[in-house]
């Protein structure tokens, strides 16, 4: 009887042991498609890439360059006559009286200050260059977030990265990379 009763134990215990296998299998199969189905689909876009393959960006810069150069040399004229107002008041200094040289002095400050000025409504932050790039460049900024969004929306993704702009992706695979994709989206074909 001993050996039956160690035979229907090790029968019990093999079966057990067989059921606990399954709970955990079921219990690890479970958690695996509650994460699977948490997961968040990532994407990267090479913005540089992309800008470069939009004809109206390029037109953009372009413009911009040459807007840049003229109000570039704008400036330049100025601090030109500046400083020929300066040597010429070296020149002459000796031979010009007190008043004379006050007066040639404030227009050396003038015509300086007058550059400066030129300057500062050209290039600062919030001068007309900034504001000339921010109406060229926006709509093409908007037209490419818009195509971006969509695709995020379709395929599900819950973040998109610009490879371009962040400087710690170390590794990226190309099968997240969907620039092709949003040039596709916005009509240019790769």
């Amino acid at each position: 009887m001993d050996s039956d009763s160690q035979k229907i134990k090790k029968t019990i215990l093999i079966i057990m042991y067989a059921r606990m296998k399954k709970l955990v299998l079921l219990a690890v199969m479970a958690c695996l498609s509650v994460m699977t189905a948490s997961a968040q689909k990532f994407a990267l876009v090479d913005m540089e890439y992309i800008l470069k393959k939009i004809p109206a960006y390029e037109r953009a810069n372009e413009q911009l360059n040459q807007i840049s150069k003229r109000w570039q040399g704008e400036v330049e004229a100025l601090t030109q006559e500046a400083q020929t107002l300066y040597k010429n008041y070296q020149s002459e200094a000796v031979f010009l009286s007190e008043e004379q040289k006050t007066k040639k002095e404030e227009e050396i400050v003038a015509k300086e200050k007058e550059a400066s000025e030129l300057k500062r409504k050209y290039f600062a932050p919030d001068g007309e260059l900034y504001k000339k790039r921010e109406s060229l460049m926006a709509p093409i900024q908007d037209e490419i977030y818009n195509a971006v969004k969509e695709l995020a929306d379709a395929k599900g993704y819950s973040l998109i990265l610009d490879r371009a702009s962040d400087a710690s992706i170390i590794f990226a695979s190309p099968r997240i990379d969907i620039s092709n994709e949003v040039l596709s989206k916005l009509g240019y074909s790769e």
